[in-house]
């Protein structure tokens, strides 16, 4: 879709202004200003609504704004909600079914507004269990019985709680975890591009580099794409969805019109408004601090987005943006193959760290790999680090 910015104009701006009524972020039609044009007064209204739904808040509307903005419109009750295998629904209607049925006991997964298979399976469940038709479809009936029962689970989010037991379930011991190393980009797509160096080949050989300390662990490692190759998000995280995996970690840099933007972030699940995936932001922080430890990178923080990978993977994923390309000193860092093993290692340790639980731990930028592959081979596998 065409981006829409200050300055432009057009049907498109009528409708993000109308929308942005609705929302309260934005007043009414001014006399003298006409309702097509992209003002400052638009570009402010987009950033409050972008910082408050978890998106990068630039103030333009791209795809993903555009995409946030049309689900924003929906409440539960609105339409009917069913799978759809082709174009699943999404929207603020299902996040709010998947939030109810996790009140009431059931396991929809992470609440990400997107009605998957695991929601219509849930679904189904609950109107089996109230004497409801089956058939997987959230129409007036059901929403009926949705509304006119309490809560079943209390204590705590029940997802997050989910999420948690089953991270304390899988053990301290990396042997025999599934994960989906995806770097950025990939193809005739080859990302930020600076003086050579792209972020494609980059991300390609770092995720080379992660893949190979994460099999010798016993870990089961697999890329997402190949290298000549660029799935779409949508499509990488069907991947992970579709290989069961337990982690996934997304591998990318940055860049910035300013060439003294620098450092390091993490990005995990978060919608702005609570619903946050508690072991990829676990997951986020660890990976963040043992990076920063051995990189001594400027540390640009760990945060929740609702990127497309990062809402639409079933399992706790992890996006890392390892430094600026536009960076003199980062893409310098990024050049060297000691460098990027150097961010293998500490990604790796970050993982162990999240499986250990606290347990048998040390301080931070202390771990090797040599001491991560020692303690897993170690015979029957006992102990942890």
């Amino acid at each position: 879709m065409q981006l829409l910015r200050r300055g432009d104009t057009g049907r498109a701006v009528v409708e993000v202004r109308a929308t942005l009524r609705q929302f309260g972020l934005l007043a009414g039609p001014l006399p003298g200003f006409p309702d097509e044009h992209f003002d400052v007064h638009v570009e402010q209204a987009v950033r409050a609504f972008q910082q408050g739904r978890g998106l990068i808040t630039d103030g333009i509307v791209g795809p993903a704004t555009y995409r946030a903005l049309r689900e924003a419109g929906w409440s539960l009750g609105d339409r009917m909600l069913a799978h759809m295998i082709a174009a699943p629904m999404s929207g603020d209607d299902v996040t709010t079914l998947q939030e109810r049925l996790l009140e009431l006991g059931f396991d929809p997964g992470r609440p990400g507004g997107v009605f998957d298979e695991r929601t219509e399976k849930a679904l189904k469940a609950f109107q089996r269990e109230y004497g409801l038709v089956p058939d997987g479809v959230c129409g007036p009936a059901t929403l009926r019985s949705l509304k006119q029962l309490g809560r079943k689970v209390t204590g705590g989010r029940p997802h997050l709680l989910r999420e948690q037991e089953l991270l304390r379930e899988a053990g301290p011991r990396l042997r025999g975890k599934r994960i989906v190393v995806d770097p950025g980009h990939g193809g005739l797509d080859r990302g930020v591009s600076v003086a050579g160096a792209t972020e494609a080949d980059l991300m390609w050989d770092l995720g080379r580099r992660l893949v190979g300390r994460m099999t010798a662990t016993g870990m089961e490692a697999m890329l997402s794409r190949r290298e000549d190759t660029c799935p779409s998000d949508t499509e990488r995280a069907a991947f992970a969805n579709n290989a069961g995996a337990d982690l996934v970690l997304s591998l990318h840099t940055d860049a910035n019109p300013s060439m003294h933007a620098n450092g390091l972030a993490t990005f995990h699940f978060g919608n702005g408004s609570g619903s946050t995936s508690t072991v990829g932001e676990a997951l986020a922080g660890l990976i963040q601090r043992e990076l920063l430890t051995r990189t001594a990178m400027t540390d640009c923080g760990t945060q929740g987005r609702t990127w497309e990978l990062l809402r639409l993977t079933r399992m706790p994923t992890v996006r890392i943006e390892v430094g600026y390309l536009t960076h003199l000193g980062d893409r310098r860092n990024l050049l060297d193959p000691n460098f990027r093993d150097v961010v293998a290692e500490g990604v790796l340790v970050g993982v162990k760290r999240l499986y250990l639980l606290g347990q048998n731990d040390q301080p931070t930028g202390t771990f090797t790999f040599s001491d991560v592959l020692a303690r897993e081979l170690e015979r029957g596998g006992a102990q942890a680090i």
